[in-house]
């Protein structure tokens, strides 16, 4: 069996915590590109998880691809330019749009932790 367990753990951990860093506007540290750099590794590796899952994840899939780059692109400008970079791009109205995509990810997430696969 692929145990994927702590991939998913940390991804949505990095996700949730990513978005409150940016809503409280704390400045950009190291630590925030790491993890940035970390969670799409954990993405990637569910993402394997899943197409090895077969067919009947297709779906589940194709959802949480999507839902990752919705978050993706707020986490990139703001490892790209900063606080300032990503207040630029994406002003006060854009954070609930974020927050949606938040809470989207973090239920897909859920979802994938009830898949169960054998390999």
């Amino acid at each position: 069996m692929l145990d994927v367990k702590d991939s998913i753990d940390r991804l949505q951990w990095t996700v949730d915590h990513h978005f409150l860093h940016i809503q409280a506007q704390h400045e950009f540290m190291r630590a925030w590109a790491v993890q940035f750099e970390m969670a799409y590794t954990d993405f990637r590796v569910i993402q394997m998880a899943l197409q090895l899952g077969g067919e009947e994840n297709h779906p589940l899939l194709k959802a949480f691809a999507a839902a990752y780059e919705d978050v993706y692109q707020y986490e990139y400008e703001f490892a790209a330019g900063g606080l300032e970079g990503f207040n630029a791009k994406f002003g006060a109205d854009d954070m609930t749009k974020y927050q949606a995509a938040v809470k989207t990810m973090d239920g897909l997430i859920e979802q994938i932790k009830a898949v169960k696969v054998d390999y």
